[in-house]
């Protein structure tokens, strides 16, 4: 077959490698992707939705040996906040994204390839040092994060093979837009799946570059598949914080499993969302006050520290008692037994919990730190 050049060649473009997350069409090299759930047909020389996975030549190239941020810091950062608490994470990440969310906070690397103005730099390395320096810097959980992981599977999957054997949990911190191959293709890596779950309209998704059945179909399957899931709803003024919706979110969510912890976050003006309000502490009390009344048993509101009151906190849900006080990412207090329950009465504490000697009680970032490259 003859080569074909459609689309403009970047230097990104030499960092890639031969995808399996795909299947042959016809019989002149047209695929279906299946990494995420755009389920893009890429004829030679076309880019996917993404823009990082494209058909060179009847074979689909994908992300390979590169970072744009790798970063260790706190598990509860990403939110995972019953995915061994107290930890550390190291998070990588690389560029694009299957969605276009005009209030992204990692624009300039999720966004490159569609935006001119997002120029996010990258740096070559191997899935062996990834794992080396997850070891060095103490860290429990390998997670990929940042950008879309979903459109990086294969090289998300390099990574976790080698940190698994290295004896760390891995984890994807992710839209959640899945398919079922893709999650049979992580399900024996990873342990952790953080889903945000941005709306429950699905106009606004498709605002956002999505549908709104696919990542409702996403967190259902995960959850049987046995991953441990959690939900992120960042709650954005006038656009998906209506108490109807709230409503509505919290209670598919405890229809999946009411221990699946929800997250409600606050929203800040960035990248083209800059009209609506900040979220305030308010908000998010009222909105953790109604996946509370939908029958979760774990809600959380997030970004705001000690301004959210209990909501920052893990309660027994038989007891009532606190069982992991926090103040932002670091933790004050923990009493949850090394099989996963209350300290206080026994009652199993839904997660994935270590041993109660390895959590470290007043350490970790109060706010968090933006996404760099450690060395």
């Amino acid at each position: 077959m003859s080569a074909i050049r459609i689309f403009t060649r970047t230097p990104i473009d030499d960092l890639t490698h031969e995808g399996t997350l795909c299947r042959p069409l016809d019989a002149v090299g047209t695929l279906e992707c299946f990494a995420c759930g755009h389920r893009c047909t890429i004829k030679p020389g076309r880019r996917g939705v993404c823009k990082v996975r494209f058909n060179e030549d009847g074979h689909l190239r994908v992300p390979w040996g590169y970072v744009a941020a790798l970063q260790c810091d706190p598990t509860e950062k990403k939110p995972f906040f019953h995915l061994y608490p107290g930890s550390d994470t190291l998070t990588f990440g690389m560029l694009g994204c299957d969605f276009r969310c005009a209030y992204c906070q990692n624009w300039e690397t999720s966004q490159v390839l569609r935006d001119d103005a997002a120029d996010g730099g990258y740096t070559p390395v191997t899935a062996e040092r990834i794992v080396e320096l997850g070891r060095q810097h103490g860290a429990r959980v390998v997670a990929s994060s940042y950008n879309e992981p979903l459109i990086t599977s294969e090289w998300s999957a390099e990574v976790f093979g080698l940190a698994k054997r290295a004896g760390l949990a891995c984890a994807y911190v992710s839209n959640g837009n899945l398919t079922p191959e893709v999650l049979a293709f992580l399900r024996p890596l990873l342990t952790g799946y953080k889903i945000d779950l941005k709306s429950m309209r699905d106009k606004h998704y498709r605002q956002l570059g999505g549908r709104l059945q696919v990542v409702l179909d996403g967190i259902r399957m995960s959850h049987a598949a046995g991953l441990w899931v959690e939900i992120v709803t960042l709650v954005v003024p006038g656009f998906n914080d209506s108490d109807a919706e709230l409503r509505e979110a919290a209670q598919f969510i405890a229809g999946v499993s009411p221990d699946m912890p929800w997250h409600v976050t606050a929203f800040h003006a960035d990248y083209h969302m800059q009209e609506p309000d900040n979220t305030q502490a308010a908000d998010l009390i009222r909105a953790a006050e109604i996946g509370r009344a939908a029958g979760l048993h774990y809600v959380y509101a997030g970004n705001l520290p000690g301004r959210v009151g209990e909501y920052e906190h893990t309660w027994c849900p038989r007891c009532h008692k606190r069982v992991i006080g926090r103040l932002g990412y670091t933790l004050l207090e923990y009493a949850v037994t090394d099989t996963g329950t209350c300290a206080h009465c026994g009652e199993t504490i839904a997660g994935v919990w270590g041993k109660r000697a390895d959590v470290r009680i007043g350490a970790g970032d109060l706010f968090g730190r933006a996404p760099r490259i450690v060395r």
